[in-house]
């Protein structure tokens, strides 16, 4: 459902803009920033938390910082009827940044941080032991050229 559907006027894409561009600005700064009061960030910002279009403010941390620069995209193949023990597994992998099921060739796609290319095989073998997975496909990330982002949808809608 587009944002403006969904209740979002330009205020609020305002207030998801400051939010994102300045995280660590606290609601007075907002207010004044905006030149509104207080209570209407407030507002605004319980209002689209509880609606879901903010599911968290917690900081975004970069796997590079903590020691895993090397990035690689996982497609698993599984056996009918197993994807639910192999999600339960696959949380256990620190490494594993995500994983969706998806369409197409494979059946869940994951994202995966390492050390090295030695660490990312590593965490590929684990994979490949769980129970009702067949085989992988692999491709290592070069360079990020769109960051994962979601603002502009706000944005255009």
């Amino acid at each position: 459902m587009p944002a403006r559907l969904k209740g979002l006027d330009d205020l609020d894409l305002k207030i998801l803009k400051l939010v994102h561009e300045r995280p660590r600005s606290g609601l007075l700064e907002l207010a004044r920033l905006l030149r509104v009061a207080r209570g209407t960030v407030q507002a605004r910002l319980d209002r689209m938390t509880a609606d879901q279009v903010i599911v968290d403010f917690g900081p975004n941390l970069s796997p590079k910082a903590l020691g895993h620069p090397v990035q690689a995209f996982t497609t698993l193949e599984v056996e009918q009827g197993s994807r639910a023990d192999i999600s339960r597994t696959l949380k256990t992998i620190p490494e594993l940044l995500e994983a969706h099921i998806v369409t197409g060739p494979g059946d869940v796609w994951c994202r995966i941080a390492g050390r090295d290319h030695e660490h990312i095989q590593q965490v590929i073998d684990r994979m490949l032991a769980i129970d009702g997975v067949r085989r992988s496909s692999t491709v290592i990330t070069l360079s990020a050229v769109v960051p994962y982002r979601v603002l502009p949808l706000a944005e255009q809608a």
